[in-house]
């Protein structure tokens, strides 16, 4: 009878952090190996650590832990946590954030899904430290409890985070993670939520050993042996885990395994004492997860046991085990057992999460690890007709088909749980080879540099299609700071790029919000056949837009256009005649612009050299785009008809150039000054070439590809043609700036524009530097876009002081990729490009999760320094005689409030980790030092130190606000809006 697969649950993400390996492959492989990763201490480190002395000394004290490497570090930075904040956290709430981060990443899961938060943490030592110390006042220990406690774990995860899905804290010793992912699987069915976190934390403070009691559960030996023969205890280890869980029939990504049917139950006082396991109700609780999966015991090949390596735990299990798999049909020496703690220790309440992350990596490869440490069974277990056997060294799977496991997890108290896993059915995946761009992004640089490295370790030799990799990262991840672009037609291509930075653009997003854009067209001399073809494959919109503007030229135009433009084999020769390549430039720059438009890239101003200039007067909506084509088209044909010339370009300005046209006595004009120290000079081919050989290595000088030599006397007899267009003309004013490249000036949105200066411009020499110059001016650290063939203005932009993208910058065997590198620079620039149209849908890949590696905040005495004692309350002093002292008070309370200590007018107290409680703080503290009441509302509404210091001085001095004493002016919006600004999701 095939099972009802409706309730399944889908493992789609998932993150550990354990003793002794820096990642679950490296701790997979150690599992594998049988190693065993606890650690003894030697003496000096614990004593660092803070153990006392007189413990030490004691004889029955057992230095061993499962150490757990980088516990103290903390991407605070990532979680927009203050340093005061993350130094008041405690270790299992930092790192239960980046483990939560770790594997919403692994499910490819950007957030977008209403996602509940089940937590789980062991008892707060670093708390108990903190308090012992004695340093703690009453609102400091608020603030350490907040930051604690298990209470408010699961909701700070889901603020941090931005999760809307229930946030409960579910605490029941050691049992509590796999309690944990029960309700949350109940949860998705029930449908509260559409995706589950389960994430939990044990991490001891300090981490050290233990003292063995005569009788007790830890290890005098400091080594945890379950199911043997020589086992005589627990030891203890600290470690953090975190799943992702979805309806298997919602997964978007393939699960790292499939949760059949989950159970809990208590033992009730069915025991000899509260601290007592009990047979009854471990076996009653595997017989529930195995009714609850509808599947019969015989096909369990795995157990992942709770396997403390107690004397009284240890049979108890076994027993129970052994009953329920037994009992509802497992045959004997059926299920191999698997003791997770004889690796790592016991990680109290992470304990069931990181056994069922075990778990699902033995189904995953098929490969069933030793129990560590194991010689022979312990004689109390009953092994004869028992269907389980501990395996003594790894080996392939050979339990029944599907591969299917449990996992117990026991806690004290008796609240035990089972689940019930099964090996994920594997995905048939078509490898396509697509071309694709990749989007990386970090909080900081250095965390972007370690996130390349990685993925692309992970990318180099695999099989995996480069436009899966590109959809889950764009689609999958959060997009921060610090950026990083690249593209490819191959994921091995990619994985050189990033390990060799050949191709890769870095930038980040400004804080204060994107940079202004400027859109610039180059003119003639930048064409080649088939320049739109890199656009069409990689800009989105382009080639509708393309069909339209071409539609609006006469038929037979409009053909030579299309075959000019999508042919990479159409005559060069033949599209650098004006007549044609001045009418295929306008349509490209055209469909270009209105195709990065449509992706959310608008410009605040525009230019164009020569040509470039109807394209920027037709995109600010000065000309319709029909009678800018009809005009362009009359242009060509009006220059192709003049003279023939040449152009040169000279690497010296304006003045440097006459000067040597003068010396030599070249009829030549001045057609262009493209940055201060690049001007270009024009005349008959002859004087041009008897120019240059004058000029031998006085200046450089390089030949322009055209056949005309533009801006100068010699297109005057095109100009009365040109000058007959323009009754068919009507410009508008536009209604974005655009610079004028007679002039040099940049013209205000709204202007007038006469049709004469459109056929003056072709004559006028090219003020393309003064335009230049006009922009920056006017938006500084703007950035400017060339759109259209080639970087000739790219150039031109950075000579000003611009940030310049080329669109299309080169005529490389693969074009294409340089406008998804181009379109990926501005999304690492930080401008709002919509990424969705760029990005093919693919399927979601678990590629490597973000590289955590914050600074260490563990305190010496592991609690902050705190805060000075607070005076009593001044009473008011003179107006003009407190007010002076303010900004200084206000500096020193940032600073001790938020950790911060590089402060100005400008810094923004929630931006650096503030919130509305620390703004109690602010105004309690104002109050005892100044004997002032400041109101929260403004305080809120201040957000900054400048405006904050502001209300302050008005309520010590009156006159300034114009009010009586002690009353604020208003300084801001509702207390409402600022609460928007305290969300701190990813």
């Amino acid at each position: 009878m095939t099972r009802d697969r409706s309730l399944d649950i889908a493992v789609t993400g998932m993150s550990g952090r354990f003793p002794g390996c820096a990642d679950l492959d490296a701790w997979w492989s150690a599992l594998l190996a049988g190693r065993v990763l606890t650690r003894r201490y030697e003496r000096r480190e614990l004593e660092a650590a803070g153990v006392p002395a007189s413990l030490l000394d004691e004889p029955d004290y057992v230095p061993v832990h499962g150490h757990l490497d980088g516990a103290d570090r903390f991407d605070n930075a990532l979680f927009r946590v203050s340093p005061r904040d993350a130094e008041m956290m405690d270790p299992q709430h930092r790192l239960m954030l980046e483990a939560a981060w770790a594997a919403l990443e692994d499910a490819g899961s950007a957030g977008d899904l209403v996602t509940g938060v089940y937590a789980s943490a062991s008892g707060s030592g670093y708390l108990r430290a903190m308090v012992a110390g004695g340093k703690l006042d009453p609102l400091t220990l608020e603030d350490a409890v907040h930051g604690t406690e298990p209470d408010f774990m699961a909701s700070l995860i889901s603020y941090k985070l931005g999760l809307t899905g229930p946030a409960l804290a579910v605490q029941t010793a050691c049992s509590s993670s796999l309690v944990a992912l029960h309700m949350a699987g109940q949860a998705l069915l029930n449908g509260d939520c559409d995706q589950a976190l389960v994430v939990a934390a044990g991490i001891a403070h300090p981490q050290a050993g233990h003292l063995h009691v005569p009788g007790g559960i830890h290890s005098p030996s400091g080594t945890c042996r379950p199911f043997d023969a020589r086992a005589d205890g627990v030891v203890a280890g600290s470690g953090v885990a975190a799943v992702v869980l979805r309806r298997a029939a919602d997964a978007a990504v393939a699960p790292h395994g499939i949760i059949l049917g989950t159970a809990i139950n208590n033992d009730g006082a069915a025991k000899a004492g509260y601290y007592a396991p009990s047979v009854a109700g471990q076996e009653a609780v595997i017989r529930s997860a195995l009714l609850a999966a509808d599947v019969e015991a015989d096909s369990i090949g795995y157990l992942e046991s709770h396997g403390t390596g107690t004397r009284v735990g240890d049979p108890i299990e076994w027993s129970a085990a052994s009953a329920a798999l037994g009992g509802m049909g497992a045959a004997p020496g059926q299920v191999a057992v698997g003791a997770l703690k004889a690796n790592v220790g016991h990680l109290d309440n992470a304990a069931g999460l990181a056994s069922l992350i075990k778990t699902l990596l033995v189904l995953r490869d098929g490969a069933v690890p030793p129990v560590a440490g194991f010689t022979r069974l312990n004689p109390l277990l009953d092994a004869g007709d028992s269907p389980l056997y501990v395996p003594a060294e790894a080996a392939p799977w050979s339990g029944p088909r599907p591969w299917r496991a449990g996992v117990s997890s026991f806690g004290i108290g008796g609240t035990n749980a089972h689940v019930i896993v099964e090996r994920a059915a594997d995905v048939p995946r078509t490898r396509r080879d697509r071309p694709g761009l990749v989007l990386l992004s970090a909080a900081d640089p250095e965390a972007l540099t370690r996130s390349a490295a990685r993925l692309s370790e992970r990318l180099g030799g695999s099989d995996l299609d480069l436009g899966d990799v590109a959809f889950t990262l764009a689609t999958g991840r959060v997009a921060l700071t610090e950026r990083l672009a690249v593209s490819g037609r191959s994921a091995a291509d990619v994985a050189a790029r990033l390990a060799g930075g050949d191709g890769v653009v870095r930038g980040s997003r400004p804080a204060d919000g994107p940079a202004p854009v400027v859109f610039l067209f180059p003119g003639q001399g930048s064409q080649y056949p088939g320049m739109a073809l890199p656009f069409a494959e990689a800009l989105p919109g382009f080639a509708d837009v393309l069909d339209q503007i071409l539609d609006t030229f006469d038929t037979p135009l409009a053909g030579r256009l299309r075959r000019a433009l999508l042919t990479r084999g159409f005559p060069e020769a033949e599209l650098r005649e004006t007549e044609l390549a001045q009418p295929a430039l306008f349509a490209v720059e055209y469909a270009a612009d209105r195709a990065l438009r449509g992706l959310g890239v608008v410009p605040v101003a525009v230019a164009g050299h020569s040509l470039g200039e109807i394209t920027a007067l037709c995109v600010a909506g000065a000309l319709d785009p029909a009678e800018a084509a009809r005009f362009v088209a009359a242009r060509g044909r009006a220059l192709q008809g003049c003279p023939p010339g040449a152009m040169l370009a000279l690497g010296c300005d304006e003045a440097a150039a006459r000067e040597l046209l003068a010396a030599s006595g070249a009829a030549l004009e001045i057609a262009a000054i493209n940055t201060p120290d690049t001007c270009v000079v024009a005349g008959t081919a002859d004087t041009v070439d008897t120019f240059r050989a004058w000029l031998g290595d006085r200046v450089f000088a390089r030949p322009l590809r055209t056949g005309r030599a533009f801006h100068t006397s010699l297109v005057e007899p095109g100009l009365r043609e040109l000058a007959a267009a323009l009754p068919g003309l009507a410009p508008k004013p536009p209604t974005v700036p655009y610079a004028a490249n007679a002039t040099g000036k940049l013209v205000p949105a709204g202007t007038p524009i006469e049709p004469g200066d459109l056929v003056r411009a072709a004559r006028e020499p090219v003020r393309f530097a003064d335009a230049m110059a006009a922009i920056a001016a006017r938006h500084p650290g703007a950035v400017a876009v060339e759109i259209g063939p080639g970087r000739a203005l790219t150039g031109m932009a950075d000579a000003a002081g611009l940030t310049a993208v080329a669109l299309s910058p080169s005529r490389t065997a693969h074009p294409d990729e340089e406008v998804r590198t181009a379109l990926g620079a501005l999304w690492t620039l930080g401008q709002p490009l919509a990424t969705e149209p760029l990005i093919e849908p693919g399927h979601l890949l678990h590629l490597p999760a973000y590289p955590f590696a914050g600074p260490s905040w563990m305190a010496p005495e592991a609690a902050p320094k705190p805060l000075p004692e607070a005076e009593p309350p001044k009473a008011p002093e003179p107006a003009g005689q407190g007010a002076p002292d303010a900004p200084a008070l206000l500096a020193r309370l940032w600073t001790e409030l938020l950790g911060h200590a590089d402060l100005t007018a400008e810094s923004d107290f929630f931006k650096l980790g503030g919130d509305s409680l620390l703004v109690t703080h602010l105004a309690r503290r104002v109050h005892r030092e100044l004997g002032v009441r400041v109101p929260m509302r403004e305080m809120l509404a201040g957000r900054t130190l400048g405006r904050q210091t502001t209300i302050v001085l008005d309520l010590l001095e009156p006159s300034r606000s114009g009010g009586p004493p002690g009353q604020a002016r208003p300084h801001g919006v509702p207390t409402a809006a600022v609460a928007g600004h305290e969300r701190r999701g990813p």
